[in-house]
């Protein structure tokens, strides 16, 4: 606090020891202080008496914490590095599921025969797309595709949606 920085500027001055004070924001701005009038300041001035680890100790502590903090940083970068690694290879693994799911999904069509318009309507409804929003994508009515959904179901050997998506769900599991 003020009062606080009075009596140790204070007893500063009485002890004749150098003493360095930061002044504040508002007496930077009101006054018109510069930041050149910052003093020196000892430990010693600060706490009223002598620092027990004098000036070797000091900077021996400060040496061990550099090497801590060195430390930590090594370590933080070998974590990150560790979990960029882990991310990596969980993409890739993604990557390798998403394409053995399509590899599963072709290997099905293939040996049902559906056709070009068969399979595309087959995999939108295994995406979860009902059949308007199928009939909306594939610019057709919906007649057509409540048509070829029945051939993809008749020829997969299943009665419905439900049964349809099973047929791959075990194949992954």
């Amino acid at each position: 606090s003020g009062e606080q920085m009075r009596l140790i500027v204070e007893r500063c001055k009485i002890t004749g020891k150098r003493y360095k004070t930061v002044p504040s924001l508002n007496e930077i701005l009101e006054s018109g202080i510069s930041l050149s009038t910052i003093r020196d300041v000892s430990y010693s001035d600060l706490l009223g008496r002598e620092v027990a680890l004098g000036p070797v100790g000091h900077l021996g502590f400060e040496l061990v914490a550099v090497i801590a903090l060195g430390f930590g940083v090594v370590l933080s970068g070998l974590q990150i590095r560790k979990v960029t690694q882990r991310s990596d290879r969980a993409e890739a693994q993604l990557k390798a599921a998403s394409g053995a799911f399509a590899e599963v999904l072709d290997e099905h069509f293939d040996r049902w025969s559906l056709t070009p318009s068969e399979r595309d309507v087959a995999l939108l409804a295994i995406k979860g797309l009902s059949i308007a929003e199928i009939a909306r994508v594939r610019e057709t009515k919906e007649g057509t595709i409540k048509a070829q959904c029945n051939a993809v179901y008749r020829k997969a050997g299943v009665s419905g949606r439900p049964q349809l998506l099973s047929v791959f769900i075990e194949e992954l599991l």
